[in-house]
Order: structure tokens, then C-alpha cells, then sequence
């Protein structure tokens, strides 16, 4: 946990991010009576909690989620004021539906960010920067190795690999989470290609942000009774925990690609027992990470889940107030797998 300083307008507790003035958390992760929620990631939405405030763009699928809930959405910009404390959410380009969430009392100015990311995926709604006194950022890929190209080179990367096992007759095999990444890569593919078939975990997230209103690209559910033949030359997309699963058995001949930021970590993709790793990220790399530190103009800052050691001394060298708070908040992982470590002990050069 931090160090709390006297009269913080948010604390870090046992249940979560703790507004105390207005009683209310943000992304906790135990049960707590009112929930503000930045996005439907499971490890920001958890089931549990008496009502939950979202935005409206999120909360389709955070209910398809979490089942019956009492929830209330706000749209973006929007003030609410719970016992004379502002809240409005800004978009945090993460997700559809994501947000930063802005908190305000007596001219102090906090910004909990959830999760970020610069460039515009094209579905998810912009980033907006927002000026604050302190700002809670993640740090998932919090150091310099982690500098991604502009989407559009990776999904030309993704569609000239899927051209090539098309040639070849084989099945194109490729894995991105079923929220997010897997929207963002079916919008990012050459749909003259063939057909794009997605397991039913994809498929589920797929119709419920069509329902939105969101277009999408055309899919196909994968189900048991289509023959192994027809997923020849065609793409199957997945989420992670389907990798080397009995349910991949019918895909063959087939070629397998991971699209992760942690494809940027050499061996990852082989210890997955891929063909193909694409750098692709819904979360902001080392040069976005300070781009939008600078831009809140915030003296404090506040690090969660990453490199939080060694980004929290490298601000330090820059001159602001950082300080590392332990949440239970994951950023992007491999469905399980030990990410390879980076060394904590130094600070990063630029």
C-alpha cells in the first residue's frame, strides 16, 4: 500500500480503491456496498458488490458478465455528486465502454485510470487525458522494451500470415481475449480472405456489443457439427485458456498466433508453442505511459500492477512524488502464464 498522506482524497484498503468522504470504492475486489466500475475486465468488474455505476457503453457487458446486478450507467463528462464529492468518467481507450474515473473535492483533483491506452483501436471509444493533482496508473508494461508499431502495421503483419496458410490450405489459429482484443483484431482483419469462425467465449462478447449498436464484421459460432473440412484456409479466433486444448483437435492442419504485448518478451511465444506472436496491446506501452503522465500535469502519481518498483523510482528521477500501491488488479496476462521477469533493481534508460 502507499503512504497515505493526510486527508487523501482516495485510499488504498483491504476491499479496494476508497473514496472515505463519499463511501465508495472504485474496481474493488471484495463485496463493498457501491462500486464504481472503469471497465468489464474481471479483474476491475467482480461479482459481489450492492450497485455498481458504470458507463453506458460498458455495462451491457459487465451484467451479461456478472448476471443479475443493481446497476446505473453515466455517460462520459457527466457529473454526479455523492456527498459533495464530483465523479465523471472520461474515456481511457482501453475497451469499449473503459474509463478513466475523475474525482474532485474542495479543489483536490484525482484521477483512478483503470486501464489505458493511447492509440484509437477504431471500436473502443478515444482516449481522453485529464488533468489532475494525482493520478493512479497502471504500469503493465512499464519500461522501454515495450514500444509497439501503429496497429496497422501488426494487422498487416496478422493478414499476410493468414494469406499464406489460406495457400496452403491450412486453418489460421489466432488467440486475443474475448473482450477487447478478439473485437479489436476482427475489426483489424481482411475479411476477403475467408471465413472467420470464433469460439462460442468470443461469439458471446461479439453479440452482445452488436446488441450496443456496435457494427462488427460478420462470424461464424464454431459448434460441434461443422465439419473439420470447412475450417480449411479459414481463421479461427480465440481467447488464450483454448491454446493446446482438447477442443483445438479438429483444426488441422493448423498455424497457431498469439496477439499479446507480451509477444514483445523473446521465448513467450514459444513457450506457448506458437508459429506467430503479434505485438498488440489494449494497454499503453513505455513511451504512452509517460506521454500521458506529462500530459495530467499531476505531482503525484501512484503505480499499480507492472513494473511497479522500477517505474515508481524512474519517476522519482523525474522529479515527481511516486509512490507503488499492491492491488489485485492483473493488466494483461497469458490466461495463467508466468510472464518472464524483467529486473526490478534498476531504473529503465529512455
Amino acid at each position: 500500500m502507499p503512504v497515505h498522506q493526510k486527508n487523501d482524497l482516495l485510499r488504498f484498503t483491504p476491499k479496494g480503491i476508497y473514496c472515505e468522504q463519499a463511501d465508495v470504492y472504485i474496481d474493488p475486489w471484495r463485496p463493498v456496498d457501491k462500486a464504481l466500475i472503469t471497465h468489464g475486465h474481471a479483474d476491475h468488474s467482480r461479482w459481489g458488490h450492492k450497485s455498481y455505476l458504470a458507463t453506458e457503453s460498458a455495462a451491457p457487458v459487465i451484467q451479461y458478465r456478472l448476471g443479475k446486478i443493481n446497476i446505473q450507467t453515466i455517460a462520459y463528462g457527466k457529473k454526479i455528486s455523492i456527498n459533495g464529492v464530483d465523479f465523471s468518467f472520461h474515456p481511457a481507450g482501453h475497451i469499449i465502454g473503459s474509463a478513466q474515473i475523475r474525482v474532485a473535492y474542495k479543489g483536490e483533483v484525482w484521477v483512478a485510470s483503470g486501464d489505458y491506452k493511447l492509440e484509437n483501436d477504431g471500436i473502443s471509444e478515444a482516449f481522453e487525458s485529464v488533468k489532475c493533482h494525482t493520478f493512479i496508473t497502471e504500469s503493465t508494461f512499464g519500461l522501454p522494451i515495450y514500444d509497439w508499431k501503429p496497429q496497422q502495421e501488426i494487422f498487416a503483419d496478422i493478414n499476410a500470415w493468414w494469406r499464406t496458410n489460406a495457400s496452403l490450405g491450412k486453418v489460421t489459429f489466432i488467440t486475443g481475449y474475448s473482450l477487447g482484443k478478439a473485437q479489436r483484431i476482427l475489426n483489424g482483419l481482411d475479411h476477403s480472405i475467408g471465413k472467420i469462425y470464433t469460439h462460442s467465449a468470443v461469439e458471446n462478447i461479439n453479440e452482445v456489443i452488436r446488441q450496443q449498436g456496435v457494427s462488427l464484421p460478420s462470424t461464424n459460432r464454431i459448434h460441434k457439427d461443422i465439419p473439420s473440412k470447412d475450417f480449411e484456409s479459414n481463421l479461427v479466433l480465440a481467447p488464450p485458456g483454448a491454446l493446446n486444448s482438447s477442443w483445438m483437435k479438429k483444426f488441422k492442419p493448423i498455424s497457431i498466433g498469439i496477439a499479446s504485448g507480451w509477444m514483445a518478451l523473446r521465448g513467450a511465444r514459444r513457450r506457448r508453442a506458437a508459429e506467430r506472436g503479434f505485438v498488440l496491446s489494449d494497454h499503453v506501452d513505455w513511451k504512452d505511459l509517460n506521454t500521458v503522465i506529462k500530459a495530467t500535469e499531476a505531482e503525484r502519481v501512484i503505480v499499480t500492477h507492472g513494473y511497479t518498483k522500477v517505474y515508481t523510482q524512474y519517476l522519482k528521477e523525474q522529479g515527481l512524488q511516486a509512490e507503488a500501491a499492491q492491488t489485485e488488479f492483473t493488466g494483461e496476462n497469458l490466461e495463467g502464464e508466468n510472464i518472464p521477469s524483467i529486473d526490478n533493481s534498476t531504473t529503465p534508460n529512455q
